[in-house]
């Protein structure tokens, strides 16, 4: 069977069982079937038509195709190639079409450079609130890497989580953690999205401090700032000391 295929990406290229991949000829997703009959605002609609070349669903994940038990939250992972006319994915294109969805679905966005294609996965996660506050979610890219190298791992088991092991909650969890931090370890996700959040600001904030200190001619202001960026130091080190390999 000829499979649906978005430059030289697909379902077997990432390595997903081939009884997931979607056929040749049936994948192809209209980008006018994102519009909505209420319509959109003029600047989504303008990322849809201008950044994106074309979308192509590559595969299911189901409990039928994949080792997993039936039960959790999630029924199917939805596996959706885009191709790019820009450098970066519009993200509100992408969560657009998320939202439209109420089972998962994993991005695969790729751009060409040259003869090369390179490719970065992509995902809308939900941002853990407090109890009684409105959930918000966000969208995530992972790093670019060679379209030819890019690979999913999918194992039931790898969320390491009692109450989602073995599950399609687990899979997409661990697809999660994949897209978003390049490791197939779901274990505590979204504290170490938040804590890699963290320390993005603070190395922005310390390379700022640095430069400001740098230029400081008053004695008082130079001293100011460099307690700033003693305390940025200080709490970058902590939570650095945190992050293990991936």
């Amino acid at each position: 069977m000829e499979v649906a295929h978005s430059g030289p990406v697909s379902a077997l290229t990432l390595g997903l069982p081939q009884s997931s991949a979607i056929p040749q000829g049936k994948g192809m997703l209209p980008k006018q079937m994102f519009f909505g009959k209420a319509g959109i605002s003029a600047r989504l609609k303008q990322h849809l038509v201008n950044d994106i070349s074309d979308i192509t669903a590559l595969s299911v994940l189901r409990p039928s195709n994949v080792p997993v038990q039936e039960g959790g939250s999630l029924k199917e992972i939805l596996i959706v190639a885009v191709m790019l006319n820009a450098d970066n994915p519009p993200l509100d294109a992408l969560e657009h079409i998320a939202r439209l969805r109420p089972s998962g679905i994993l991005f695969v966005c790729t751009r060409r450079r040259g003869d090369l294609y390179e490719s970065a996965l992509a995902v809308r996660r939900a941002i853990p609130a407090r109890a009684g506050h409105v959930q918000q979610s966000m969208m995530h890219v992972g790093r670019w890497i060679p379209s030819k190298t890019l690979r999913l791992i999918v194992n039931g088991d790898t969320a390491n989580t009692a109450d989602t092991a073995n599950t399609m909650d687990s899979i997409w969890e661990s697809l999660n953690a994949q897209a978003i931090l390049g490791s197939t370890n779901a274990e505590g996700l979204d504290e170490r999205i938040s804590r890699r959040n963290r320390i993005a600001e603070l190395r922005a904030g310390e390379a700022k401090l640095t430069k400001d200190h740098a230029r400081a001619k008053d004695p008082t202001q130079r001293n100011e700032t460099y307690a700033k960026l003693h305390k940025v130091r200080t709490e970058l080190g902590k939570l650095e000391s945190l992050e293990q390999p991936d």
